[in-house]
């Protein structure tokens, strides 16, 4: 019943909301305006989309009593951690050696500490750090740590913790029994609950819209996604995607080789039209290039692809050597009968096989270009040197690698289960600084999955697959709308200039059901879940979500590094005042308060439109409440919690 509620209001909404958009861009932009209208009519443009990827969302919310199989199979418990306090991740390893189904434990410790190794070693629990073929490589962080750790254990699953996520004892009872019950299964996520939040959470830690109806949503679509902790993961199933990433890699690699050779063998019959025996080889060996750069596309293996090109090299220059080598031979002949007495050594001269060969390295142009192309094939290495090992199981083209894993396990055909019970309980952060680090680190993470491995356009997805990942994604561009959001009531309540033609009854007869009907939508879908504190993180962050969206495009397309951050867990704040992080907000808020006194004094004396002032009145009101949690949370010093509620003790 409630989701045959969900749905009848999703359409509603949808249509409504386009109802209320296609009218504004056909018959109310301000056009005089353009400037500020139209920029408004973009924002309520991807508004409208946004309702429409929840909408899509929750159109198969999935609620799961639970597996039916019982658990089975071996088990690794990975607590991922970096640089933690010991008494911290001891209190989460402790925790997980106690879990009642069967398995090992082990600290992934990416600091390499020895008070840890000997720590771990007095608990019996397993310990494990980077190997030396890391000195000197990438690491890719989290990503890295873990697929370290995958070559060094054999476990059929595996448990992954963040180093402060306290797991029940029953954690492995509640989600192995879904890998029984489907061998295509590849990983199970659960809840990110927070003990040290309270019931205000001013930071807006708890997330209980996403870890709720969200994931159910996307579960219903098979895209719930891998979280980076509190998850269940197939070992088989990470493998096949490091095999497959392996076999993509080099296929990558030859073919810039490939294409390189194709430009450098065209290159080099430039002005040679005066000796058509080589022009026609090095044409006939372009071609094979080319052939073969269409087969490797096509699907045929790399092996088979460069050998016939390897093969056609060998000729080419044989062909060319040959060549050379009769003019030489006319040449000696012609020399022989000049009238000067002849070098015995010169006279006893052979040019064998050997000799032709050795002749084929010299540096003459074309051969050059030949021996150019072989070096470039020999340069494609399968052992992939820049890395500290050739496969890769865990994605590390972002930042946050949960969701560019999951995505690629998708792809290839895997499923996965999001299973709503909190059956861990960590820490948050404790101040305003460390969590707007910890948002920006989300958002660049997952814009960096779109620009580098957009959903829409990749292989192996399901459409609503891609669009499940792409809404995510989508979701980051907010900043930008929010923005104009701010900027448009301020400009008619000072300037008096209106983005849309007038307040009219079309306006508001066409806007008003599409916000009501919006707002039941989600209050349904929430269903008592407290989300109010996430809609005002969803405004009151445009300065993260802007910065997220221009420092990911800047490293993916200009190669500019993140910062890259690890989020306190330890209860620790940052020194720093929290003031200073949040200036463009109470900018805004300064603004905001500027423009709504300006507003009202124009409509005491005349100046103003009685209804434009009453609507972008209350819009600024709305503003000034949403972003009054930047001033509550930069005001905030933690919880107060009994020393039984923190998970080192729970």
């Amino acid at each position: 019943m409630r989701l045959a509620l969900i749905r009848v209001l999703a359409v509603l909404s949808i249509v409504l909301g386009t109802n209320y958009v296609v009218w504004r861009w056909l018959d109310s932009v301000n056009w005089s305006a353009w400037w500020i209208a139209v920029p408004l009519i973009v924002a309520e443009t991807y508004s409208l989309i946004d309702t429409a990827f929840f909408a899509l969302t929750v159109w198969r919310l999935k609620e799961r009593p639970g597996p039916i199989a019982a658990p089975t199979g071996t088990v690794d418990v990975f607590i991922t951690s970096y640089d933690e306090p010991l008494e911290l991740v001891l209190a989460t390893a402790r925790a997980a050696k106690a879990i009642a189904y069967p398995h090992t434990t082990w600290i992934l410790d990416d600091g390499a500490r020895p008070e840890f190794e000997a720590a771990a070693a007095a608990e019996g629990i397993g310990y494990l750090a980077r190997s030396s073929e890391w000195d000197g490589k990438p690491r890719h962080a989290k990503a890295g740590n873990l697929n370290n750790a995958l070559f060094a254990t054999e476990g059929e699953f595996l448990l992954i913790l963040d180093a402060d996520q306290i797991p029940d004892p029953l954690i492995l009872h509640r989600t192995l029994g879904y890998f029984a019950d489907d061998p295509q299964l590849a990983l199970v996520q659960t809840p990110q609950w927070f003990v040290n939040v309270d019931e205000a959470d001013p930071l807006g830690s708890q997330a209980p819209l996403f870890y709720g109806p969200i994931q159910q949503g996307k579960d219903g679509w098979n895209a719930a996604f891998f979280c980076g902790s509190n998850a269940v993961l197939r070992r088989e199933a990470l493998m096949q995607l490091g095999v497959v990433g392996y076999v993509r890699d080099v296929e990558r690699s030859t073919q810039r080789a490939l294409r390189a050779a194709e430009a450098m063998l065209g290159t080099s019959v430039r002005g040679r039209e005066h000796d058509e025996a080589t022009l026609e080889t090095l044409r006939e060996l372009r071609t094979v290039v080319s052939g073969a750069r269409r087969a490797l596309a096509e699907g045929e293996p790399v092996a088979e692809a460069t050998y016939r090109v390897e093969t056609a090299l060998d000729q080419a220059s044989r062909r060319i050597v040959d060549r050379d080598a009769a003019a030489l031979r006319q040449d000696l002949a012609v020399l022989a009968t000049l009238p000067i007495e002849a070098d015995a050594e010169l006279q006893g001269i052979v040019i064998d096989d050997a000799a032709l060969d050795r002749l084929a390295a010299r540096d003459w142009t074309p051969l050059g270009a030949i021996d150019s192309v072989r070096s470039l094939l020999a340069a494609v290495r399968i052992d992939r040197p820049g890395e500290a090992q050739p496969l890769m199981p865990m994605a590390t083209i972002s930042v946050t690698e949960d969701m560019a894993t999951a995505m690629q396990l998708h792809a290839l055909g895997w499923r996965s289960v999001y299973h709503h019970e909190i059956l861990a309980r960590g820490l948050a952060p404790e101040d305003l600084r460390t969590m707007l680090q910890q948002r920006l680190r989300w958002a660049q993470g997952t814009l960096q999955v779109m620009l580098r491995d957009n959903p829409l356009v990749k292989r192996g997805l399901r459409l609503g697959q891609r669009l499940m990942y792409f809404a995510t994604m989508w979701s980051y561009l907010s900043g930008f709308a929010a923005l104009v959001y701010l900027a448009a009531p301020v400009v008619y309540l000072v300037f008096g200039v209106m983005p849309v033609t007038a307040w009219s009854v079309d306006f508001f007869a066409r806007f008003l059901p599409y916000f009501v009907l919006n707002q039941a939508l989600f209050f349904v879908v929430s269903r008592g879940v407290r989300t109010w504190r996430g809609q005002q993180y969803a405004l009151a962050l445009f300065p993260v979500w802007i910065r997220a969206c221009t420092s990911a495009v800047a490293n993916v397309v200009f190669r500019r590094p993140l910062t890259f951050v690890v989020t306190a867990k330890d209860g620790s704040r940052d020194g720093r005042s929290p003031w200073t992080a949040v200036w463009p907000q109470l900018t805004a808020i300064v603004v905001l308060a500027i423009a709504l006194v300006i507003g009202l004094a124009r409509l005491a004396v005349g100046t103003a439109d009685g209804t434009g002032t009453l609507v972008n009145t209350a819009w600024v009101l709305y503003d000034l409440l949403v972003l009054s949690i930047i001033i509550r949370a930069a005001r905030y010093r933690g919880p107060s919690l009994t020393a039984s509620q923190r998970p080192e003790t729970a």
